[in-house]
């Protein structure tokens, strides 16, 4: 039997956006069940939104096989972890002056939406030790994976003396111990890549050290054939941009460059957006016009909750894991 936040979903979530969610989440839920596999793609500041609450549960329990997230999703979970005393919320963040943005950087915080994140205990404490992991790899001539230098610093056990939430509730350590396939395009938008990107410009790294995004998608083409057969791989999109675009091309490029037409398209599709529908962007496009570019079938099961992703993926994962 399913928990108090699935039952209050199933009883009072029964029209519009809040039935969809159910649906999606339903859909979801017998993917997995016919033993299906999931792509879950994290865009904007899900990890500082602390999805890791309920995310971390879910790649514990297998109900995730791959994600694809943006650099700032991929560092600002781990951030969380050892910084998290040192965040600041901003509750009136839609009344701040310039003056008053201008004193939080003065006083090295960044924000993000109405959180504010600390530059030395979170960007500078990351900084170093990952100065240490790429340059070791730098001088060996070693080459990997953004996610992969993430997965080496969480598993030698460095940051441990500095954690400030209980690591069950960050996705990022539940990915590393499970080894979880991340893609991360356009690693290079984000902090750490700006300032990898810094050291390569001082001729203190070679770039070629960092693995990139065209890597990354020769990476999930291989992947996707592996793990395709049966009920298929569907796809969770938690926001629009590149985090969900970059990924869900791998299936028209198998298909339609590589010419291999026993490749299926996903299996599975729901999104989870706040954009306003119009087949002019991406992240507003409806379901049906990914048909037109061989991404979904026309049977593949279709959902889209048009609402806050902070609000909407906690309740389906909730009523996913059953409580």
């Amino acid at each position: 039997m399913k928990g108090p936040i699935s039952q209050f979903v199933e009883k009072h979530y029964l029209h519009f956006n809040a039935a969809a969610l159910v649906d999606a989440a339903k859909g979801y839920e017998e993917h997995l069940l016919d033993n299906g596999k999931m792509m879950v793609t994290l865009a904007g500041a899900m990890s500082t939104a602390e999805l890791g609450k309920s995310l971390a549960e879910m790649i514990r329990q297998d109900k995730i096989h791959i994600i694809s997230c943006t650099g700032a999703n991929l560092e600002e979970d781990i951030m969380n972890l050892v910084a998290h005393n040192s965040y600041k919320r901003v509750p009136n963040y839609r009344d701040l002056s310039p003056q008053e943005e201008w004193d939080l950087l003065e006083n090295h915080y960044n924000r993000v939406t109405d959180t504010c994140i600390p530059e030395e205990e979170a960007f500078r404490r990351l900084q170093s030790h990952l100065f240490d992991i790429w340059n070791k790899a730098d001088k060996s001539g070693e080459r990997y994976f953004p996610h992969e230098f993430m997965y080496q610093m969480i598993n030698s056990g460095v940051l441990e003396q500095y954690y400030e939430i209980d690591p069950k509730d960050s996705w990022m350590v539940a990915a590393a111990e499970k080894n979880l396939p991340i893609v991360v395009p356009g690693w290079e938008d984000s902090t750490m890549g700006n300032i990898f990107a810094s050291y390569c410009i001082k001729q203190e790294f070679k770039a070629t050290t960092m693995k990139s995004g065209i890597e990354y998608m020769m990476w999930l083409a291989d992947w996707y054939r592996d793990n395709c057969e049966g009920k298929g791989i569907g796809f969770f999109q938690i926001g629009g941009g590149i985090a969900g675009d970059f990924p869900i091309c791998v299936v028209p490029m198998l298909y339609q460059d590589m010419e291999m037409h026993d490749v299926p398209f996903w299996a599975y599709f729901c999104q989870i957006s706040d954009s306003t529908t119009s087949y002019g962007s991406y992240s507003g496009a409806v379901p049906n016009e990914k048909i037109t570019w061989g991404k979904l079938d026309i049977t593949t099961p279709k959902f889209i909750v048009e609402s806050d992703a902070t609000i909407v993926a906690p309740l389906i994962f909730a009523y996913i894991l059953g409580w």
